[in-house]
Formats: structure tokens, sequence, C-alpha cells
């Protein structure tokens, strides 16, 4: 009896080790980091703030853009692998998308650094200006299916 038992767990320890590393790595999403705002702004919005808020908000809406806009023609919102959209999953495939999304993050890093260090000086209408072109786009996305149609 007591080799019956010995047996069952180690065949039923054998099955699900098995079980787990038949798992398949899930696939990276093509679109990832921040990808909305939470907030549009009207002109007299935006006129009414300090210019330290006008920056966060600048800074906000170009890391949203960074990350949408290079990949628009395979999504506009994460959770869209190259699996779903039936790019084959291949390592090739699976290094040039952690590359692209390693110079996205590299790109952005030192954009941010720049912006942080040069966007004080900006002129605040031309703050006030370039945020509302950002919003402007990125409501934009909201239509892009509109043009894929034939």
């Amino acid at each position: 009896m007591n080799t019956k038992s010995t047996l069952f767990c180690a065949i039923f320890f054998l099955m699900i080790t098995f079980g787990f590393a038949q798992k398949k790595e899930e696939s990276q999403s093509i679109i990832s980091g921040k990808v909305n705002i939470s907030k549009y702004h009207s002109r007299d919005d935006l006129k009414k703030m300090k210019k330290g808020d006008l920056l966060v908000l600048y800074i906000e809406r170009i890391e949203v853009i960074v990350n949408i806009l290079p990949n628009i023609a395979f999504a506009t919102k994460p959770g869209v692998t190259m699996e779903t959209l039936g790019i084959p999953d291949t390592k090739d495939n699976k290094r040039a998308l952690e590359e692209n999304i390693e110079a996205s993050t590299s790109y952005f890093d030192s954009t941010m650094e720049f912006q942080k260090k040069i966007l004080p000086y900006s002129d605040t209408k031309d703050l006030i200006a370039a945020i509302l072109f950002y919003e402007s786009t990125l409501k934009a996305l909201h239509t892009y299916d509109d043009f894929k149609k034939d």
C-alpha cells in the first residue's frame, strides 16, 4: 500500500512539472507604458494654470504620444501582441520588438532629461499651444479606425 501511494505521488508531481514546463511565455504587448491622459483641457483652463503645472501636462502628453504613435499601424491600445496580429512568434521578431521597446524607452528618457532642463524657459503661450495640439492629436486616435475603411 505504501508503494502505491509513493508511486501515485511521484506520478502526480511529474505531471504537475510537465504541466508547468509546457506553459508558454506570455507575448509582450506592442504598446507599453503610459497610453492615456486623465483629462483634456480648454485654452481657458490652461491659462489659469501655473507654468509648473503646464510643464507636467506637456511631459505627460509627450509620454503618451511616444508610446502610441510609432506603433499606430499595429495598435492604438495596449494589450495587442504580435500573436494577436498574426505575426509569427519567432526569436527574431521577439528580439525586434524588445529592441523597439528599449529604443523607445531610451528616446523618451533622453527627451525628458532635455525637456526638464530646457522647457522651463519656454513661453507660456507656446506651452499652452503645444498641450492643446498634443491633446487634439490624442483625441484623433479615437477616430483612427475611421481611416481604415476601404
